[in-house]
C-alpha cells in the first residue's frame, strides 16, 4: 500500500459487495409486502430486530449489558463488604480498565482473523466463569481483593474482544441500509441499561441480601441468558472474494494485520482525522464532566446526591432519545457533515453548565450534549461498517475503541489539579468550545465536503 494520502475523491480500497438482503431468508419490517414509504419509514428504527440472528445477537447484547450495569455497582459493594477501602476500590476498577485497554487492539485483530460468532461465545463463557467465580466465593465468604481485581481485568479484557466483534459481524447478519437503525438500538439501550437500570437492580439485590457478593448471583443470571441466546446465532456467510487475504500467521501475522489497519487509517482522511478529533474532545471534555461536574453542581445546587444523580439521568434519557431520533431516519445524504457539525455544535452547551447557577438549564445544557454525542455516535459507527472493507472492520473498530479510551485517565487526571490554578468556568468554556474548533479544523482539513459527495451512499 502506499505512504501517501488517499484523495478524497477516490474510492475507499477492496470495496466489498454488498448482499441483498441477510442471509437465512429474512425479510425485514414493511419490505416486500406492497407498503408504501411511509409504513417502512414508520418501522425504520425496529426494522433490524425482523432478523433472527439480529435478535438473539441483540437480545445477548442487552442481556451483557445489564449484566455490566449491575456488576458496577455489585463489585463496589462487594470489596466494601469484604473489607476494602477506597485505594482497594481503584485497584480493581483499575484493574478493569487495564483489561480493556490491553485487548481492544488484539480483540480487533482478532475479530478480522476468528468466526466473529466464535469470539463473542467465549467472551461471554468467561464472562460468565469470572461472576460465577465471585458469587460462590461470596457463598463460601471467601471474597478477596485480588479474587475481585482478577475478575474484573476479565471482565475488561472480555469488552475488548467483544465489541470490536459484535460490530465486525453486523454487515454479515445485516442488510446495509439497516445498519444505522441497528446501531441506533444499541446506542439507546446502552445508557438506559448500563447507567440506569443495571444499577437499579442490582442496588435493589445488594439491599436484599445478606452479603453484597450474593448479588453476584444476578450478574450470573444475565450473563448465562445472554450466552444461551448467542448459541442461537447462526454461522456467517461464506467470506467473499474481497475478504479473502494472504496474511501471516503468528507474532508477524499480528503485527502485519495491525500495521495494515494504521496504514489504511492514515490514508483515509474521514477516518483519520475523526480519530483526531474523537482524541482531542476526550482529552478536553472527559475529566470536567467525570471530576468536575459533581463539585459545580454541589456547590452552585445544593449537596444532595439526587440531584447530581438526576443531571447523570436526563444526560442519559438525552442519549437515548439521540439514538432512537437518528436511527429513525434515514442516513443523512451529507453524512460527515452531519456528524462533525452535530458533535461540534452539540458541546457548546457544555460550556453553559460551567457558568450557570440555574439547575434547569444546567439539565437542559446536558441533555442536548448527551442527545448530540449518540446522534453522532450512530452515524460513525454506522460509517465504520459500510465505509470500511469487512476484512479489516474488526481492527479499525477496535482502533476507534482504543484512541476513544486512551486519554480519559488522562483527561481525569488533570481535571482536578488544573481546577486549583485555572477558574471552573474557563475550563467548561474550553471544554465546550474547543471540541468545535477541532470539528472545523477536521472537517476542513479532511475534505470531509467533498469526500461525502464523492462517496455516497444508499439509502
Amino acid at each position: 500500500m502506499s505512504s501517501g494520502p488517499r484523495p478524497a475523491a477516490a474510492p475507499d480500497p477492496t470495496p466489498d459487495p454488498v448482499p441483498a438482503a441477510a442471509p437465512g431468508g429474512d425479510v425485514s419490517l414493511g419490505a416486500g409486502t406492497g407498503a408504501g414509504p411511509a409504513r417502512r419509514d414508520r418501522w425504520r428504527f425496529l426494522r433490524p430486530l425482523a432478523h433472527r440472528d439480529f435478535r438473539m445477537l441483540f437480545g445477548a447484547v442487552v442481556l451483557s449489558i445489564f449484566g455490566a450495569g449491575m456488576w458496577a455497582v455489585v463489585m463496589v459493594y462487594t470489596v466494601i463488604g469484604a473489607g476494602g477501602g477506597p485505594l482497594d476500590l481503584s485497584v480493581v476498577a483499575a484493574s478493569n480498565a487495564v483489561g480493556l485497554l490491553a485487548c481492544a487492539i488484539p480483540g480487533g485483530i482478532a475479530a478480522d482473523r476468528i468466526p466473529r460468532r466464535l469470539i463473542l461465545r467465549v467472551v461471554e463463557l468467561l464472562n460468565l466463569l469470572a461472576i460465577s467465580s465471585v458469587a460462590i466465593a461470596g457463598a463460601l465468604g471467601a471474597v478477596t481483593i485480588p479474587h475481585l481485581a482478577i475478575a474484573a481485568f476479565v471482565l475488561g479484557a472480555g469488552a475488548g474482544f467483544f465489541f470490536p466483534a459484535y460490530s465486525a459481524i453486523l454487515p454479515r447478519i445485516l442488510p446495509p441500509a439497516q445498519l444505522l437503525a441497528a446501531n441506533g438500538l444499541e446506542g439507546a439501550i446502552r445508557p438506559a441499561l448500563q447507567q440506569a437500570a443495571g444499577p437499579a437492580a442490582a442496588g435493589v439485590l445488594v439491599a436484599a441480601v445478606i452479603a453484597p457478593a450474593h448479588a453476584a448471583w444476578g450478574v450470573v443470571a444475565a450473563h448465562a441468558l445472554a450466552l444461551l441466546l448467542l448459541m442461537f446465532v447462526r454461522p456467517e456467510p461464506p467470506t467473499t472474494d474481497s475478504e479473502q487475504r494472504d496474511a501471516p500467521e503468528g507474532v508477524r501475522g499480528v503485527l502485519h494485520d495491525l500495521r495494515e489497519a494504521v496504514q489504511f487509517t492514515v490514508r483515509t482522511p474521514w477516518l483519520l482525522w475523526t480519530l483526531l478529533f474523537a482524541t482531542g474532545w476526550a482529552l478536553v471534555f472527559i475529566g470536567p464532566e467525570e471530576v468536575l461536574l459533581p463539585f459545580v453542581t454541589r456547590e452552585r445546587v445544593g449537596e444532595d446526591p439526587r440531584l447530581f444523580g438526576f443531571l447523570l439521568a436526563i444526560y442519559g434519557v438525552g442519549g437515548v432519545l439521540g439514538s432512537i431520533v437518528v436511527s429513525s431516519l434515514k442516513l443523512p445524504r451529507r453524512y460527515l457533515t452531519v456528524m462533525i457539525g452535530v458533535w461540534g455544535v452539540g458541546s457548546l452547551p457544555f460550556a453553559v453548565v460551567g457558568i450557570t447557577h440555574q439547575y434547569w438549564l444546567m439539565a437542559l445544557c446536558l441533555f442536548v450534549v448527551g442527545f448530540a454525542f449518540s446522534y453522532g455516535q450512530v452515524i460513525w459507527g454506522t460509517l465504520l461498517q459500510r465505509r470500511v472493507p469487512r476484512r479489516m472492520l474488526g481492527r479499525i473498530s477496535s482502533l476507534d475503541f482504543f484512541v476513544s479510551l486512551a486519554l480519559m485517565p488522562l483527561s481525569m487526571a488533570l481535571a482536578g489539579p488544573l481546577a486549583e490554578v485555572v477558574p471552573i468556568e474557563a475550563i467548561f468554556l474550553a471544554a465546550g468550545v474547543i471540541p468545535l474548533v477541532l470539528g472545523v479544523l477536521a472537517y476542513l482539513v479532511a475534505g470531509m465536503a467533498k469526500d461525502e459527495i464523492a462517496h455516497p451512499l444508499d439509502h
